[in-house]
C-alpha cells in the first residue's frame, strides 16, 4: 500500500513539475522577451548609404544593451526614410517600431506616436540671433556643452546672387523681399524643422511671407545635397541647422565642389529663434512598443550607448551626442511654430 501511495505521489509530482514548466515558458512568451525583429526608421539627415554604413554598428550595440536587459532581438532593422514625412508615416503605418526624427515631424505625427528620447547635441560657441557675431570672420567651433536646442541659419553661398545679399547684410542693411525672391533656395522638406518650419516663420516674421511664398524654392532629400548645390551655385541660399558649417568644413572642398574654405565662401543672413532636438519617437500601434517593459528598456539602451564611444561613433552621422527621456510638452513650441504656419504651406 505504501508503495503504491509513494508511486501516486511521484506521479503527481511529475505532473506538478512538467505543468510549472509549461507556465513559465506560457509566461515568458506572454511578457515578450524574445522579439522577433525590431523595425527602426531614420531621417535622411544625410544620403541613405552614408547614414547605414556608419550607424550599422548601432544595430549590434542595441541588441547587447537590451540582452543585457533581459530581451532577446532576433534582428533590428535601420532603414533611412526618404524623406522627414516618410519616417513619421512608417511609424504611422506601424511598418517602423521606432524612429529618429525631427521635433517638427514628430509634432506632425504626434496622434500616431508616442515621444520617447529628446536627442543632446554638442552645442557651438555662437548662440545668437545677432548676425555680426555670426559673420564676424570667426568660425563656429563645437564646444564641450552637450545642449537640447539648437537654431536654423539661412547659409549663403559663392554664387554672385549669394555673395551680394551676404555683403548687404554685412552692411548692416536689411534684404527687401524682392531682392530675397530674386535668389534661388535650396531647403528641406515641410516637416523639417530648422530646414522648412523656423526659416518660414522667421521670414513670416521679418516679411509677412514664407518660404511657400518664394518662386525659387528646389526641395532636397538631404542637407548634403543641399549643401552641395550651395558650394556648385546652383542655389543662393541654403536652409539649414546653424552647425551646418562646422559640421561641414572638411568636406566642403573634398566631397561638395567648394572651390575655397567654406568659411570664405559662405555668410549667414538669417537665424531663427531655438529649436528643440531631434526625438526617438515609437509607434503607437506597434505591436513591440505596446510592451511597456521593452519601450523602457529601449530608452534606457538608447541612452547608455550614448554614453559609450562605440555608441557616440555610430551617432556622430546623426549629429546626436546622446538622449535623454522626453516628453510631449518639450515640443510645444514646436506646436505653436506650425500652427503659426498654418495655411501658408504649398
Amino acid at each position: 500500500m505504501r508503495k503504491i501511495f509513494a508511486l501516486v505521489l511521484f506521479c503527481c509530482l511529475c505532473v506538478g513539475l512538467l505543468t510549472g514548466c509549461g507556465g513559465n515558458k506560457k509566461q515568458e512568451a506572454a511578457s515578450g522577451k524574445n522579439i522577433k525583429e525590431l523595425k527602426v526608421a531614420l531621417s535622411p539627415y544625410q544620403d541613405a548609404e552614408t547614414i547605414k554604413t556608419v550607424t550599422g554598428p548601432l544595430s549590434s550595440l542595441l541588441q547587447t544593451k537590451l540582452k543585457e536587459k533581459g530581451f532577446t532581438v532576433e534582428k533590428i532593422t535601420m532603414n533611412v526614410g526618404t524623406s522627414y514625412s516618410a519616417v513619421g508615416e512608417a511609424l504611422s503605418a506601424g511598418s517602423a517600431d521606432a524612429g529618429f526624427m525631427s521635433g517638427a515631424t514628430y509634432v506632425l505625427f504626434d496622434k500616431e506616436t508616442d515621444v520617447l528620447l529628446t536627442a543632446l547635441r554638442q552645442g557651438i560657441n555662437k548662440d545668437t540671433t545677432d548676425l555680426k557675431i555670426w559673420n564676424s570672420g570667426d568660425p563656429e567651433k563645437f564646444t564641450d556643452n552637450l545642449v537640447t536646442y539648437y537654431r536654423s541659419a539661412l547659409v549663403t553661398g559663392p554664387s554672385a546672387k549669394g555673395k551680394a545679399i551676404l555683403e548687404k547684410v554685412k552692411s548692416g542693411a536689411k534684404p527687401s523681399w524682392e531682392e530675397l525672391n530674386a535668389l534661388t533656395w535650396t531647403v528641406m522638406s515641410p516637416a523639417s524643422a530648422s530646414g522648412y518650419l523656423y526659416p518660414s516663420l522667421f521670414l513670416k516674421k521679418e516679411y509677412g511671407k514664407t518660404l511657400a511664398d518664394l518662386s525659387h524654392v528646389v526641395q532636397a532629400e538631404s542637407y548634403t545635397t543641399s549643401m552641395a548645390r550651395l558650394a556648385s551655385g546652383q542655389a543662393d541660399v541654403a536652409v539649414a541647422f546653424s552647425h551646418i558649417r562646422v559640421r561641414d568644413e572638411k568636406k566642403w572642398q573634398a566631397k561638395l565642389g567648394g572651390t575655397d574654405s567654406i568659411w570664405k565662401q559662405t555668410g549667414i543672413i538669417g537665424v531663427t529663434d531655438a529649436i528643440y532636438n531631434d526625438t526617438v519617437c515609437v509607434s503607437k500601434v506597434s505591436k513591440v512598443m505596446q510592451n511597456a517593459a521593452f519601450r523602457k528598456a529601449f530608452g534606457e539602451a538608447l541612452i547608455e550607448i550614448g554614453k559609450t564611444k562605440e555608441g557616440l561613433d555610430a551617432l556622430k552621422i546623426l549629429g546626436h551626442k546622446g538622449y535623454a527621456w522626453a516628453e510631449a510638452k518639450n515640443y510645444d513650441d514646436e506646436r505653436r511654430v506650425q500652427n503659426e504656419l498654418k495655411g501658408k504651406k504649398k
